[in-house]
């Protein structure tokens, strides 16, 4: 099995148990201890210990494939597994937020989840004041031809 298809096997299995804003991190090249990082949210303890049993579980069931690395414990609310070039990440919210791994790793692009699914895209930010110039505008000219 392929890094990429491990790390969106992991991010499906996340999912399956609920994990939220589960993101694939290609690191190839950036980092010299993985290749892609699956970064998850878990909102509770009880939901950490979810996501991490089905991630290993179903990797074991379906793929053959044993965590080489399982590091972290409930009350640190911060759990790795790692699958050779595949670390995995599950944190609360306010450890995710406290370490902003995204954003540490920033120069790393982020993946589909799915190979069905397009490439996130970057939305432009369009500043509010923008877009009320142009439909007063518009209301202006709808205006003026009556």
């Amino acid at each position: 099995m392929e890094d990429l298809e491990l790390a969106r096997a992991c991010a499906l299995y996340a999912d399956d148990k609920k994990a939220e804003n589960i993101r694939i991190l290609d690191l190839r090249g950036i980092s010299p201890i993985s290749d892609y990082f699956v970064i998850c949210t878990a909102l509770s303890t009880p939901q950490l210990r979810a996501v991490r049993d089905e991630i290993i579980e179903r990797m074991k069931e379906e793929h053959g494939t044993a965590p080489n690395v399982k590091d972290g414990n409930f009350e640190s609310q911060w759990i790795i597994i790692v699958y050779g070039n595949v670390m995995v990440h599950i944190l609360t919210p306010e450890k995710r937020e406290y370490y902003c791994l995204e954003e540490l790793w920033g120069d790393a692009s982020e993946l589909a989840l799915t190979v069905e699914a397009p490439e996130p895209e970057k939305q432009p930010k369009v500043k509010k004041a923008a877009v009320k110039k142009v439909a007063a505008k518009k209301a202006a000219k709808a205006k003026a031809k009556k």
